[in-house]
């Protein structure tokens, strides 16, 4: 396997074998990756050009490990052993949801290993291309506060938690205040929103970073509530904003609510980090299995032979 801290370079039969080893070991049949960035060109170009030029909701230095074609990134996580993933994507203005939804929807049908994504914008109309792509399969959301800059309490969403909460369909926010906190960040405005919807399974991206504490407080206080890892324990993350190591006993208690997600491709180290920085904790194998495949196949219905 890789050094721990990901940062050498093998050659991509090495680094494929090295992840497989990981959850060959934990007698898995592979990993379920809940927070993967997939989305049209266009929009990618520009996410990784704020990436670059650190922009200030990013704050330092981050280089893109897996700057590659879409056919390239979805063919590195078929190596890797990823037997589904998403293609978390969110607006930043209004009038871009539904076309990034169109987007997603045909990236779903041409990649089955893809959970189809899909996101929303607090506008008129939020619940309506909400309810359509429930209907056409969508599986999980992506609500991006820090990002989007937006209250999650906005009366034009107050539909589409519903419609969410109904329907059981998850979403992953990140609702966190890190790397840089947003004027909605934090467990308070999304906490409201559990407050009106307490059936919506809500994932916390990124273990709620910077709020670790305060998210699991929230998860604890909300049986339908998950926390996804995305970024967690790194190296990269630990050196600014490390996670209390007295809660870890916290999040061994949340074992069948806790998610693999990874940030792939637009992460600063080799994606093998990831996994190796969770090991390390030493919550146990039985800990490793749920969180990175089993936890994701039981809400997403993923049995072992799909």
């Amino acid at each position: 396997m890789s050094d721990l801290h990901g940062n050498g370079h093998p050659d991509r039969g090495q680094e494929a074998a090295g992840v497989r080893e990981f959850w060959r070991a934990l007698g898995l049949p592979g990993l379920i990756d809940v927070h993967t960035h997939f989305m049209p060109e266009n929009v990618l170009d520009k996410v990784w050009a704020y990436f670059d030029a650190a922009g200030p909701l990013i704050d330092r230095p981050w280089p893109i490990t897996y700057r590659e074609a879409e056919a390239e990134r979805v063919a590195r996580l078929r190596e890797f052993g990823v037997r589904a993933f998403t293609s978390m994507l969110y607006p930043h203005k209004p009038g871009m949801a539904a076309w990034l939804n169109a987007w997603s929807a045909d990236f779903a049908a041409r990649t089955p290993d893809c959970l189809h994504t899909a996101t929303f914008f607090p506008e008129p109309g939020a619940a309506g291309y909400v309810a359509r792509a429930i209907g056409d399969g969508a599986r999980v959301f992506k609500a991006h506060l820090q990002v989007g800059g937006y209250d999650p309490t906005d009366p034009h969403l107050d539909e589409v938690w519903g419609l969410l909460a109904e329907t059981g369909t998850p979403v992953i926010s990140h609702c966190g205040s890190g790397p840089v906190a947003g004027p909605f960040t934090g467990p308070g405005p999304i906490g409201e929103v559990l407050e009106r919807h307490p059936g919506l399974v809500l994932v916390v991206a990124h273990l709620g970073m910077s709020d670790y504490r305060e998210f699991l407080d929230l998860a604890e206080r909300h049986p339908a509530v998950r926390l996804d890892t995305t970024m967690a324990f790194t190296d990269f993350v630990e050196a600014d904003d490390p996670f209390p190591r007295g809660e870890l006993p916290r999040l061994l208690g949340l074992q069948d609510r806790v998610l693999l997600g990874s940030d792939f491709p637009n992460i600063p180290y080799r994606y093998v980090h990831q996994l190796e920085a969770l090991a390390g904790l030493g919550l146990g194998e039985d800990w490793l299995r749920a969180v990175c495949h089993d936890n994701a196949a039981a809400l997403f219905g993923i049995k072992p032979e799909d």
